[in-house]
C-alpha cells in the first residue's frame, strides 16, 4: 500500500521544494529593494536661504550685466537621470570590470546656451527661448589615486578607452574633456558621453517651484 502512495509523496515533495524556492526568490528581491540607511535630507529653511542668496546676488548680477531674465533652476526626469547613470556604469565596467560604483560619479558644469544669432547647428529640439540662459551639463567622473595619496575625480568618457585615467597624468596633460568637443580622426565623430537640456525656469513657468 505504501508503494502506491510514493508518486503522491514525490509530487508533494516537489511542490513543497518549488514553493520554498519561489519564496526564497521573493525574499531576495525584497531584500534587494530595501534602502540602506536614511535618505539624505536638508532643512527647508536652509534650502530657501541658499536659493534666495543665489537669486538676490548672482542671478541679479547676471540679469543686469547681460540684460536677460536668466534661468534659476534646471530639472531632469528621473528616467533620464537613471539611464545616464546606468550608461556610465555599464560602459565603464565594459572597459574595466574592476571599476566599482564608488569610483564613479557625475560632475555638473555650469553652462549657457548660445545667443539666438549663434543658434545655427545647435540641437533642433531646443527652442531659441533658451538662448543665453543658464543650464547644466553632466559629465562622468572616475576616481583615481594621486601621487599625494588623495583620490581625485577625473572627467572621462566611458565610450572612449583612451580617456580613462588608468595612470596618473602629468601636470602638462589636461585632466578634463570638453563636453562639446569631438574627434573626427578617421572620418568618424567621437561622441562624448554627456547629458544636457533639462527643463529650465525660465522659460518654463515658475509656478511649479517650491523655492
Amino acid at each position: 500500500m505504501e508503494t502506491q502512495h510514493l508518486p503522491v509523496y514525490a509530487i508533494v515533495f516537489i511542490c513543497g521544494a518549488l514553493a520554498y524556492y519561489l519564496l526564497q526568490k521573493i525574499m531576495d528581491l525584497l531584500k534587494g529593494s530595501e534602502r540602506r540607511g536614511k535618505p539624505t535630507t536638508m532643512d527647508p529653511a536652509i534650502i530657501q536661504q541658499m536659493v534666495d542668496n543665489y537669486r538676490n546676488n548672482h542671478l541679479e548680477a547676471i540679469n543686469k550685466l547681460i540684460g536677460i531674465k536668466d534661468a534659476h533652476s534646471v530639472s531632469f526626469g528621473l528616467k533620464t537621470l537613471k539611464k545616464f547613470v546606468g550608461d556610465i556604469e555599464f560602459y565603464a565596467k565594459k572597459v574595466d570590470p574592476r571599476i566599482t560604483d564608488g569610483a564613479l560619479g557625475v560632475r555638473f558644469y555650469y553652462a549657457a546656451y548660445p545667443k539666438e544669432n549663434e543658434w545655427s547647428g545647435f540641437e533642433n529640439e531646443i527652442g531659441k527661448d533658451y538662448a543665453q540662459r543658464h543650464t547644466l551639463i553632466m559629465i562622468p567622473t572616475l576616481k583615481k589615486k594621486a601621487s599625494n595619496g588623495s583620490y581625485l575625480d577625473y572627467d572621462f568618457n566611458p565610450l572612449d578607452r583612451s580617456t580613462f585615467p588608468l595612470k596618473e597624468r602629468s601636470k602638462e596633460q589636461p585632466v578634463t574633456l570638453m563636453a562639446m568637443s569631438s574627434d573626427t580622426s578617421g572620418g568618424q565623430t567621437r561622441e562624448v558621453m554627456a547629458q544636457n537640456h533639462g527643463q529650465t525656469i525660465p522659460p518654463a513657468d515658475s509656478a511649479i517651484e517650491s523655492y
